[in-house]
């Protein structure tokens, strides 16, 4: 794999590829039986598709399942790709759907004219919910915002979240496209992010990955 970081956190391992011109940080989280969650596949060119295959063919795991924190153009770029590969349907919040709706419109905007639009979601994620798939368990906390529907998943036992475009080490979500909101997202930040221990290990949809502690002393949002 050419772009990739792998972690693991106690038996669970967690790979982070950064595919397209977005850069943007699509994760697998596994564990040891085999069994896997995707989050937000960005994955839009051939050799990233191959990429993401190769890896998720290493993992016979009885349980598969994809799920977005939200809808925008870069996180669901393989949302057709992985639902086929993996023979699953998509979760995201209700929220999020009309998001996901608009893509298919402005993905030529963008230049993906080779884009497969997204299923429709087969179920919905919402704020308090437990996913349990094998020996893994996300909590999903409803974190609006950059989106109207943003959700992220975090694995308490692990020490660490899935949290999409909310935080970034440093910054944070942009709040100038359809459905977003500046004091929908500080809320977040401030009251539902920051309410989790500070050694979280915060995995972001962009950029590198932070902890929660580090954000609470030196973020930038702390200014608003």
């Amino acid at each position: 794999y050419q772009h990739y970081n792998l972690y693991k956190r106690n038996k669970i391992n967690i790979i982070q590829f950064v595919f397209g011109p977005f850069q943007e940080n699509t994760f697998v989280v596994s564990d040891d039986e085999g069994n896997v969650m995707v989050f937000d596949p960005g994955c839009y060119e051939r050799f990233e598709e191959e990429e993401l295959k190769a890896y998720l063919s290493e993992k016979q795991g009885k349980i598969r399942r994809l799920y977005n924190t939200h809808a925008h153009i870069d996180h669901v770029l393989g949302n057709a790709f992985v639902s086929n590969l993996i023979g699953t349907g998509l979760g995201l919040h209700e929220l999020d759907v009309t998001t996901l709706q608009r893509v298919h419109q402005s993905a030529h905007l963008y230049g993906f004219e080779g884009y497969v639009p997204s299923p429709e979601p087969t179920f919905f994620v919402s704020h308090n919910e437990l996913l349990q798939v094998g020996a893994m368990e996300a909590q999903v906390l409803f974190t609006p915002g950059h989106s109207p529907g943003h959700v992220v998943y975090y694995f308490e036992k692990e020490g660490f979240v899935i949290n999409g475009d909310v935080l970034f080490r440093g910054s944070f979500g942009r709040t100038d496209l359809p459905g977003g909101n500046m004091e929908d997202l500080k809320n977040s930040i401030y009251n539902v992010l920051f309410s989790l221990p500070d050694d979280t290990v915060v995995y972001c949809g962009h950029g590198p990955s932070t902890t929660i502690g580090q954000e609470k002393k030196t973020n930038y949002i702390l200014q608003f």
